[in-house]
């Protein structure tokens, strides 16, 4: 069947949850507060970075990256579905779409690439505590942030600027937002050459990074083990508690969304997939560091104004 390049469609269909119209005024409110509750969350984490003389550290410069992704990803879908869970016509333009999509797969693959980093350097902070200073100085802690920023946004191109050119046989999206994977369903054939761009970028930015993870967090758990403080040990447990956390969070979500067995039946928990990692865990990743971590809740009461703030350096 012949259908239109992606490119000769003026406007897209969102399906959303309109098969379930009962559950959209329920879905709207807490979108709207677990965005708002996220922008809150993160614009104060990455305030309290910048201000803070004693956060300004490698582990923080990832930390503030990571807020900046969260708020850039939820802001280019959760207005949308916002606004389309109270329409009844669920619509968003070409340009909007492919902003959508690029938006959501550069921001999403730069995450992967940087919470491998964070593992790294918690690995370099706990395994060998005399060298971080010199192995994670400023200048590399921002090349390892440019690099996860570079590689994120150019593979993102890549498989948007692939995407483009499908042809479609239809402009109806059964998705809240114009994530790739339901737009390439709407593809007329399957293109073999983008099923393997998106095989190997989905290999190079999950099982890869995680892996590294992994391997990063059984140098820390052996060195955590060997040390005798009791007080030592809980504040490692904790500072590596937090990243963990996180890292479970996002990457199970995101592995069984990218690395799951084709299913045309499996729509809807895609949708509900997709809600956990691109609102649910912006939204817990500055409430789990700051409960979890004692330094970023002293600077939250300097902020507040109850401690004066340290002067920077």
């Amino acid at each position: 069947m012949r259908g239109e390049n992606f490119t000769a469609w003026s406007l897209f269909f969102l399906e959303g949850f309109s098969r379930y119209p009962r559950l959209e005024i329920v879905l709207f409110v807490f979108s709207l507060l677990m965005y708002l509750v996220t922008i809150l969350g993160n614009s104060t984490l990455i305030l309290i970075t910048v201000l803070d003389s004693h956060l300004q550290t490698p582990m923080y410069l990832f930390l503030g990256n990571l807020s900046f992704m969260d708020i850039c990803y939820t802001s280019a879908s959760i207005p949308t579905l916002l606004v389309n869970l109270l329409s009844s016509k669920k619509t968003i333009i070409f340009s909007g779409c492919v902003v959508q999509m690029y938006l959501s797969l550069s921001m999403g693959s730069t995450e992967c690439i940087l919470l491998a980093v964070m593992a790294y350097d918690r690995y370099v902070a706990i395994c060998n505590p005399l060298r971080y200073p010199i192995i994670m100085n400023r200048q590399v802690c921002v090349q390892m942030a440019t690099i996860s920023w570079v590689t994120g946004c150019l593979t993102a191109l890549l498989e948007t600027s692939f995407a483009l050119q499908i042809p479609l046989c239809g402009n109806v999206i059964d998705h809240f937002t114009c994530e790739i994977l339901a737009v390439l369903k709407l593809a007329c054939m399957s293109s073999l050459l983008m099923d393997m761009v998106m095989l190997v970028v989905s290999i190079l930015l999950l099982p890869i990074p995680m892996l590294l993870i992994c391997i990063s967090y059984g140098f820390i758990l052996s060195t955590i083990l060997r040390i005798s403080s009791t007080e030592g040990r809980n504040k490692a447990f904790s500072t590596c508690g937090a990243h963990l956390t996180v890292v479970i969070l996002y990457y199970g979500a995101a592995l069984s969304m990218y690395l799951k067995p084709s299913s045309s039946n499996s729509q809807e928990i895609d949708k509900i997939i997709s809600l956990l990692y691109g609102v649910l865990t912006p939204m817990l990743n500055p409430i789990i560091y700051s409960l979890r971590n004692k330094e970023v809740k002293e600077a939250v009461k300097k902020l507040l104004g109850k401690v004066p703030l340290a002067p920077s350096v």
